[in-house]
């Protein structure tokens, strides 16, 4: 009984890329951790997105003398909704893509120090 146990199974460490590829639990723990962030996120930019549009009719029915205001011959409600909007949009879509991008990017390091 003096000898090591050279014959034990030892255990092996198995790379979380491999646990998601299998899909076992832990790596459905990855996958379902990465869609709640994008989730979030998502509903993040959707409710800033109803706000900045959704709030536009509202500040008109909130205060009605706005909508008699007249630019460059275009009544401020349709100036607003038609031109104004857009680069909102295009920011909106700018930063959620970034985050996006930030949480798989952090996604996939965590699993490559796994």
């Amino acid at each position: 009984m003096t000898s090591p146990r050279t014959g034990a199974a030892r255990a092996q460490r198995v790379p979380a890329a491999r646990e998601i590829d299998e899909q076992t639990l832990l790596g459905e723990v990855y996958m379902t951790s990465l869609l709640r962030s994008q989730l979030r996120l998502a509903l993040l930019a959707l409710a800033t997105l109803a706000l900045l549009v959704g709030g536009i009719p509202l500040l008109f029915w909130l205060f009605p003398d706005l909508s008699s205001v007249v630019v460059l011959a275009v009544p401020l409600p349709w100036l607003l909704l038609a031109f104004a909007v857009y680069p909102f949009l295009f920011g909106i879509g700018w930063l959620y893509v970034r985050a996006a991008e930030r949480n798989e990017r952090d996604f996939a390091d965590v699993v490559d120090r796994s």
